[in-house]
């Protein structure tokens, strides 16, 4: 479809770079009544944008009822997944300007992060932003400031800190599962290039914008900050030191970022906490396993299991969520830990909508995305610099 059909057809809402005075003067609806339906603008209509619009599609009370990207045929993409009436935008501050848009979510490339969230949040729109939160040190403190002064409910895109079953794991550790905590063991492992397709070379950085350096954090960003972020959940502080390597050693395809990292954070208490990510061996995929002196806990997006240390036992009790049900050996993983519940993006935005309607902080905040974004920066510098990078300390949450 030629642009200029394209936008004529979408009904597309082009527009200059508005002045602040524009943007502030039309704050959204900051209270709102059970039986308010809080409409969304995404931000973004990339694969993650496209594939949350799709998920609001299914959840009661919140509707996508606008879109932004500065790619047209991304932007004809993300109109046509929502099942509403979505007004689409190439500029998104004029997404901002629209009065109908109670929240937005930040889905667009790692670096335009902050500056979005924080003209999001001037504009009085609740945020739900993507993570990793924020890209270099000056960018995650201007948030935080901004996010900190501001009335409007923040959530960070951690959706794994939303999953009722993650919350469940963290409540069974702390309540002495698994023992004293020794160590951490994390992985993301996938096969595939990461490439997209690109309709025209003059859109390579735009499209596969994680492919470099000055846009992206490459997979720690994209894949180990949820791993990261569950540490730092679990352990309730962050590390105080991290070291790292990584290159590009298999994909040789003029990208910058590395296609294997191989990181390891320590904490003051001790532990430690080992995160390696792949894109040539998928070997077990998603898992983290937490290691303690009475046994392992191991997890994937879905499912978790328990291993106890030493002779097992065919009665867990409450390990699964059922007082003295007898949970179901698995000689590699052990007893299976059962709990309800959704999928985790489904469930993260469940949460935004219901921290609107309660005016209540999310689980997955801006204190908390903050921590894990310098965390992925402590991590970049290291394999960047190839040192051993201490937590920096100015940051002031």
């Amino acid at each position: 479809m030629k642009r200029r059909t394209f936008i004529k057809n979408a009904g597309i809402a082009s527009a200059g770079i508005l002045s602040a005075n524009s943007v502030l003067g039309n704050i959204s609806k900051l209270n709102f009544s059970p039986n308010d339906t809080v409409n969304i603008g995404v931000i973004g209509t990339g694969q993650r944008g496209t594939g949350l619009t799709s998920i609001i599609n299914n959840i009661d009370g919140i509707r996508v009822v606008a879109s932004s990207d500065v790619i047209p045929f991304r932007l004809e993409k993300g109109i046509a997944k929502a099942n509403t009436k979505s007004k689409g935008y190439q500029n998104y501050k004029a997404l901002l300007d629209n009065k109908d848009v109670d929240a937005v979510i930040v889905a667009t490339p790692f670096h335009l992060h902050s500056k979005i969230a924080i003209d999001a949040l001037d504009a009085g729109k609740h945020v739900y932003c993507e993570k990793t939160l924020a890209k270099g040190y000056s960018g995650i403190q201007e948030l935080i400031h901004k996010a900190k002064k501001s009335n409007s409910i923040f959530q960070t895109g951690h959706q794994y800190h939303s999953s009722r079953l993650y919350t469940h794991v963290v409540d069974l550790i702390r309540q002495g599962k698994i023992g004293n905590i020794i160590a951490f063991e994390c992985q993301w492992n996938r096969h595939g290039n990461w490439r997209r397709k690109v309709p025209n070379p003059k859109l390579e950085k735009a499209i596969n914008w994680r492919m470099y350096r000055e846009y992206s954090g490459g997979l720690t960003a994209e894949l180990c900050s949820h791993q990261i972020d569950f540490v730092n959940w679990v352990l309730g502080e962050m590390p105080k030191q991290v070291m790292g390597v990584g290159g590009v050693d298999y994909w040789k395809d003029g990208r910058e970022t590395y296609d294997n990292v191989h990181l390891t954070y320590s904490y003051s208490n001790g532990v430690k906490a080992k995160f390696s990510c792949l894109t040539s061996n998928a070997k077990d995929g998603y898992q983290i396993k937490v290691l303690g002196d009475k046994g392992t806990i191991v997890i994937d997006t879905k499912n978790a299991w328990f291993y106890p240390e030493g002779k097992k036992n065919k009665v867990m009790g409450e390990v699964d969520g059922v007082s003295g049900a007898t949970a179901q050996w698995n000689k590699d993983k052990g007893y299976n830990i059962n709990i309800a519940h959704l999928d985790p993006s489904k469930q993260a935005l469940v949460d935004f909508k219901q921290a609107i309607i309660d005016n209540k902080t999310p689980l997955s905040n801006i204190t908390s995305g903050a921590k894990t974004s310098v965390c992925v920066q402590m991590a970049l510098d290291a394999m960047y610099n190839n040192k051993i990078v201490k937590r920096n300390n100015s940051i002031i949450y």
